[in-house]
């Protein structure tokens, strides 16, 4: 039997971030080395990269593709993507799962489609795993990470991060074997 301490915090957004942080060295400690975190600008990514630079950890830091707030437009700051780099951590713009050519085509004829019903299910138990479980596809699928690991991912609600799991890590084609191992921390909301 595995007993843990979860962490529910009182709200969403950028506040939880520290404490999503330290969950992250406690995981570490414990053996964990593939982090993969979510990040639109980079800046919550480049906390991460700062935090374990130097230690023996694979650190994958996932942000929106190009072209996802509109046009050609890149939220992810060069700054933050180059230090990032440097401390060894790995960037990768990502079209997020659930928001591909399906949610395209559901927005133009006013339909759902499959991937927008999984992304509304896996909100019930908050914004922060939703994404932690999309990016840890995303970052398999790059091939950043290796399939089948047990992996921390780390993602929030609009900004910062309010959401730590381990996650058993897939290929968004084989998406039915993810599976969500431990929450360490969300909020209660």
């Amino acid at each position: 039997m595995i007993k843990r301490e979860v962490w529910y915090f009182r709200g969403v957004g950028p506040q939880n971030t520290p404490a999503c942080l330290d969950l992250m060295e406690k995981a570490v400690a414990e053996g964990f080395r593939h982090l993969v975190v979510a990040s639109t600008t980079g800046d919550s990514g480049a906390q991460a990269a700062r935090r374990f630079a130097g230690k023996d950890v694979s650190l994958v830091v996932v942000g929106h593709s190009v072209g996802f707030k509109g046009p050609n437009m890149d939220e992810f700051l060069e700054e933050h993507s180059q230090e990032i780099t440097r401390l060894k951590g790995k960037v990768l713009k990502a079209t997020i799962l659930t928001h591909s050519l399906e949610t395209s085509l559901a927005d133009q004829f006013k339909g759902s489609a499959p991937t927008l019903l999984i992304a509304n299910t896996l909100r019930r138990l908050g914004q922060g795993l939703k994404v932690g479980c999309e990016i840890v596809m995303e970052a398999v699928d790059a091939g950043l990470i290796p399939e089948g690991e047990e992996v921390v991912a780390v993602g929030g609600t609009a900004r910062g991060w309010d959401a730590v799991a381990i996650i058993k890590s897939a290929a968004s084609k084989r998406f039915m074997q993810l599976s969500v191992l431990e929450i360490w921390g969300k909020p209660r909301v």
